[in-house]
């Protein structure tokens, strides 16, 4: 996680739709493992697998390069699927509902897609097979995103933000004890978390009571309109317009901390590549011990006092310094340190921004569309990061410690641009 609504068509009346009821436990429960089960899709290759993947067929020495080619020709096809899937899904008219039917299609050519990558006899293949891996994916991530503002109240959208923004680190630390326990088969390696994530976004599916719409009520498709799939005006919603910028900033710095990672235990640290995924799963779990905590408490605490800005702003900091301690790290146990920070930041920026987006959003009546173009905020990052990393590097003289002060320089400027919401507290 790689993350996520406009007016109707110019002349079409919306329907109108009654407010969500409050949610049960079951019903959060459910979907936050769909959302950790959706965070594992993503997370185990990019965490460990699909770098020592690349590894394995180029090299270390051209490893960097060509991770960056897969990984930013993905998130482009990331950018590009997640508002279109988004808004089909808001336009789907099937008597099975409207956003079940994208989360079982996904799952399917998601899966096939990881196969490709991990039986690909070359880059070229693998670059392939992450492209079709990182479509189908995002139809998951789509409609899965767009059940927040479909089911859940305003005053309770806090409290499961805090939930799912605890499922980027249990995917963490689940992906890479995976990825650990089948090291040295390859296919089972990339094909585990699959299982597993599979299963859980599949119990949510069978068991939502989705939102249906009635044909009658779809709005006509038109060339104006798939334009519109990747814009929101600035103009007219400028508070949407800054939370994408923040969210963009500290994505980005989570793009270079996780794409990277790998090369950096390896070459600053001088860490023996056999030893990465342990490492790897290590410092995921320190840090996802902080993010489960700091994201349950972040997120009610935000519902209770009525503010989401103060707690995004303070998170995007306090994970800008976090980088900046692992980029000044000298050994394993300061990495560990800086993981424990980042997670600090992490946990409670996911959980409060979740709810600041939803409380964002322009239109709920297509929350497809409008957190698809928002959820390119998440997936842009990992394009821009392989496709400036190398250049940041070079500059640097091919330091990591250089990459990480730039990665946390971002995180604080998402600070400054969250600020810049007027209409939330």
């Amino acid at each position: 996680m790689p993350d996520g609504l406009p007016s109707a068509a110019p002349g079409v009346a919306a329907p109108v739709r009654p407010a969500p009821r409050r949610v049960g436990r079951l019903f959060v429960a459910l979907y936050t493992l769909a959302y950790l089960g959706c965070s594992l899709l993503f997370l185990a290759p990019l965490l460990v697998s699909l770098a020592l993947k690349v590894n394995s067929l180029v090299g270390v020495d051209r490893a960097p390069n060509s991770l960056s080619l897969v990984a930013g020709v993905g998130s482009v096809v990331a950018l590009v699927g997640n508002p279109l899937l988004g808004r089909l899904s808001d336009r789907t008219t099937s008597p099975l509902g409207m956003r079940r039917p994208w989360m079982v299609i996904g799952l399917v050519g998601g899966t096939l897609g990881i196969v490709v990558v991990a039986l690909a006899p070359n880059v070229l293949v693998v670059l392939v097979g992450w492209c079709i891996a990182q479509l189908f994916f995002n139809a998951v991530l789509a409609s899965l995103a767009a059940v927040l503002p479909d089911q859940v109240p305003t005053a309770q959208r806090g409290m499961v933000a805090g939930f799912i923004g605890i499922c980027v680190p249990l995917a963490s630390v689940g992906g890479t004890y995976l990825v650990k326990l089948f090291t040295g088969h390859q296919l089972a390696m990339f094909l585990a978390p699959c299982a597993v994530g599979g299963v859980l976004v599949l119990v949510f599916a069978a068991t939502l009571d989705d939102r249906r719409l009635a044909a009658a009520d779809r709005p006509p498709w038109s060339l104006r309109e798939l334009a519109g799939t990747y814009y929101v005006s600035p103009r007219r919603h400028p508070d949407f317009a800054w939370v994408f910028a923040s969210r963009f900033l500290l994505v980005l710095a989570f793009a270079f901390l996780v794409t990277y990672q790998a090369y950096y235990l390896i070459d600053h640290l001088g860490s023996d590549e056999d030893d990465v995924p342990r490492q790897i799963f290590l410092g995921t779990l320190v840090q996802s011990v902080a993010v489960v905590a700091a994201s349950l408490v972040g997120g009610r605490l935000s519902d209770r006092t009525g503010r989401r800005k103060v707690f995004v702003a303070a998170a995007s900091v306090v994970y800008g310094l976090a980088l900046f301690v692992i980029a000044l790290a000298g050994s394993f146990d300061g990495f560990l340190v800086g993981m424990a920070i980042s997670g600090l930041g992490f946990g409670t920026y996911m959980a409060v921004d979740l709810a600041l987006v939803a409380d964002v959003l322009p239109d709920e009546g297509s929350a497809g569309k409008d957190l698809g173009v928002l959820n390119m905020a998440g997936a842009l990052p990992f394009a821009v990061a392989p496709a400036t990393a190398p250049a940041v590097l070079a500059v640097g003289g091919g330091s990591y410690v250089v990459l990480y002060a730039v990665a946390g320089g971002c995180a604080v400027a998402g600070a400054v641009a969250v600020l810049r919401v007027r209409l939330v507290r």
